[in-house]
């Protein structure tokens, strides 16, 4: 993993294959009112059509709208950790899916989520960005632990858990749908 700084605002972690790249609430903003082509043509990226299921298609829109932006706007200076990083892949500059945690970890714990590309399965990418952005959230030392959920049948998400050191601790209901059945899966600071 290397870390490289933009600029004064932007970092970018790399690794072999991948480029994660957080968006700042300017580039959210621009996603939201002129469309993920526009910010990823601005990012330099070449423009991509990602595929995913609904639920994630629902839940990115949500998190951009009442997570993303207002609180990217509120934590200018931590953004990262209230943001997505789009997860791109270095071979062809285009955007493949994303990451992100659901804020700083003031208590000493996060929680993360990715999406990847339905074209893009199967291929270790998720693996790959997960691994890249723990490295990098561990750096801190305010960070005990990140916890994650998936719902019990989604076996292709547990394994990219499973190979990232995280174990299961639990199961319940999402809490945003209140309706898929989830495990709880946590991983501690290496």
């Amino acid at each position: 993993m290397v870390e490289r700084q933009k600029n004064t605002a932007l970092i970018e972690i790399e690794s072999n294959f991948l480029r994660l790249i957080p968006l700042d609430n300017r580039l959210l903003t621009i996603w939201n009112t002129e469309g993920r082509h526009q910010m990823e043509i601005i990012l330099g990226l070449n423009p991509s059509d990602w595929e995913v299921d609904f639920l994630h298609e629902t839940e990115t829109k949500n998190a951009l709208q009442n997570f993303w932006i207002p609180q990217t706007h509120l934590n200018p200076d931590n953004f990262y950790w209230y943001s997505n990083w789009e997860i791109v892949l270095i071979e062809t500059n285009s955007s493949i899916g994303g990451i992100g945690f659901a804020g700083f970890p003031e208590k000493g714990s996060t929680v993360i989520g990715y999406t990847i590309d339905k074209k893009f399965h199967n291929r270790g990418f998720a693996t790959e960005a997960l691994n890249c952005l723990l490295d990098w959230a561990f750096m801190d030392p305010t960070l005990k632990i990140v916890l994650a959920d998936t719902p019990i049948d989604n076996y292709p998400s547990q394994k990219v858990l499973i190979k990232n050191g995280f174990k299961r601790i639990g199961e319940g209901v999402d809490e945003d749908t209140q309706t898929i059945q989830v495990y709880h899966w946590a991983k501690n600071r290496p």
